[in-house]
């Protein structure tokens, strides 16, 4: 590189400011060559912060680690062990984890784009001391122990469902269905390290929910597992908006130029009322759930996916609980405000001031939630001679309250309601 270049670039980058150089340019030009040094800056600010975030949030390579030993030393199994750990037909490609506690990935299976999911809760707190990864991770797989009977572990399986699903009739098969999955082999029989797999993959809650809602056209399929490491087809579009701005970005850019392009960036209204549809379908599904209820405890954009053809599919169901469990989480829960009742990231009940202590029943229900979304998703571009109405049943929607007076028949009313005002639009089209 010339002399003259290497200062000037020098003078740019270190003394954009300095006498020298404004004794040489016009103060016009000082003026440009500030704002690239600012420029180049923020750029590498930027870069700096995703890269610390993406080496703190991104631990496959830990769980490849610990899963891959665990098996070769014959402590747990699953379908996607021998893949994931002989083979290497199921690699971790790229990062979507947005906890360091909850790794996600996605790769390639089969020929299948995929999602793989694994949690490391137990690791964080050993990091940095050699091997206590493993020694952490071991306590996932301590049950059942040895000698335990097949009628013993599908007691143990009925336990744990009813406490995490609340008393429900069909409980027996779900356990038959948890039974099934854990024969890898299709033998007739659950090994030790079968049973040991999946007890570990029930304590991970999207799992269960994955489990109590398969074969529901908005759930995705789970298609494998090892330990407690587990394999999803993946969601084409992987939330509602297309643009995400950095968390590193959001001081800097305004909120209103990410709305802008985001509507820019959405699909056609006529799609967009195809994956509303689809959502309340998911709505429908969650409260009338053949293993009780389900409440959507975090309802953002982030969490609703959609496929090629614009159908909805639930992209991460992390934010969805059972009502079981969420009333379990309140009851007897002492608090001096709502807020203090809170599951999740917004699953809140009541507070009762006399007595202190939490109600069981959650204020706002799924469909409300729902119906907020889709105030921002659908009502933009919405045809002249449908918005006003759109706009009043939304309204509507976003006021029902989670009483159980008001949970079924008039629920039910409104979102058939919003289901047959959209599907008039856009039958007979093809976006039906």
């Amino acid at each position: 590189m010339p002399r003259s270049l290497r200062r000037l670039l020098h003078l740019v980058l270190f003394c954009p400011l300095s006498k020298g150089l404004q004794s040489r340019m016009p103060a016009v030009k000082v003026k440009y060559l500030l704002l690239v040094w600012v420029g180049i800056l923020l750029v590498s600010w930027v870069l700096y912060m995703q890269y610390s975030s993406y080496s703190e949030l991104c631990r496959g390579h830990v769980c490849h680690m610990v899963i891959c030993d665990h098996y070769r030393r014959g402590i747990i199994a699953g379908s996607a062990c021998k893949a994931l750990c002989e083979e290497r037909t199921l690699n971790l490609q790229r990062c979507l984890s947005t906890s360091s506690t909850h790794q996600v990935y996605t790769g390639m299976w089969k020929e299948k784009a995929v999602v793989i999911k694994c949690g490391i809760e137990e690791m964080a707190n050993g990091e940095g001391v050699p091997g206590s990864a493993l020694r952490a991770e071991s306590s996932l797989f301590d049950k059942p122990a040895r000698g335990t009977s097949m009628d013993e572990f599908r007691e143990m399986l009925h336990s744990f469902l009813k406490e995490s699903l609340g008393e429900q009739a069909s409980l027996v098969t779900l356990v038959a269905r948890v039974v099934t999955l854990a024969d890898v082999n299709q033998d007739g029989k659950v090994s030790l390290a079968e049973a040991k797999s999946v007890w570990a993959l029930l304590q991970v809650p999207e799992l269960l929910v994955l489990l109590a809602l398969a074969g529901r056209e908005h759930t995705p399929r789970l298609l494998g597992f090892c330990g407690h490491l587990y394999v999803t087809e993946r969601v084409a579009h992987s939330a509602l908006w297309r643009l995400e701005v950095p968390p590193a970005l959001q001081p800097v850019v305004p909120e209103a130029v990410g709305v802008a392009l985001n509507r820019w960036l959405a699909p056609a209204w006529p799609r967009r009322a195809r994956i509303s549809i689809g959502l309340l379908e998911f709505v429908e599904d969650a409260f009338h759930g053949a293993y009780g209820s389900f409440l959507m405890c975090d309802s953002g954009p982030a969490r609703v996916g959609y496929s090629q053809q614009y159908d909805c599919k639930m992209a991460d169901l992390r934010g969805v609980v059972s009502e079981a469990a969420v009333r379990g989480y309140l009851r007897g829960r002492p608090c001096q405000t709502n807020a203090d009742c809170t599951y999740g990231h917004d699953c809140t009940a009541t507070c009762d001031r006399l007595a202190r202590q939490c109600n069981t029943e959650v204020m706002q229900p799924n469909l409300a939630k729902v119906c907020a979304l889709l105030q921002t998703f659908l009502l933009f571009g919405t045809p002249a001679d449908l918005h006003a109405d759109l706009d009043k049943q939304l309204r509507t929607c976003v006021t029902l309250s989670g009483l159980a007076s008001q949970m079924e028949v008039h629920h039910s009313l409104v979102l058939n309601n919003l289901k047959t005002l959209l599907w008039k639009k856009i039958s007979n089209t093809k976006y039906s």
